[in-house]
């Protein structure tokens, strides 16, 4: 008999395929000003800011432990200058 060696579990979020968002090859690879720019471009997010912000957190959240300490706080500053923007459009 051979032992067969149980494979570990596919994660839904590796099987996700979305064409309503066009995000730059090595954007969440860039400064937190530069994410949060392009995130909020109509280019990138054709839905709205909120699109972009969606994208981001599936982004941190999908690279989980794998991402380094200092390229995590870089990633939760463009959350937050994503957030601004945000409140700024319902204010306007």
């Amino acid at each position: 008999m051979s032992a067969r060696k149980k494979s570990r579990p596919k994660k839904w979020s590796a099987r996700v395929t979305t064409d309503s968002t066009h995000p730059p090859a090595g954007l969440f690879n860039r400064p937190a000003d530069v994410i949060a720019r392009s995130l909020a471009s109509r280019r990138v997010s054709p839905k709205g800011v909120a699109s972009g912000m969606r994208m981001l957190t599936f982004y941190i959240n999908r690279a989980g432990k794998n991402l380094t300490a200092t390229r995590r706080k870089e990633l939760v500053k463009a959350k937050r200058l994503l957030a601004q923007r945000m409140q700024r459009q319902k204010a306007a």
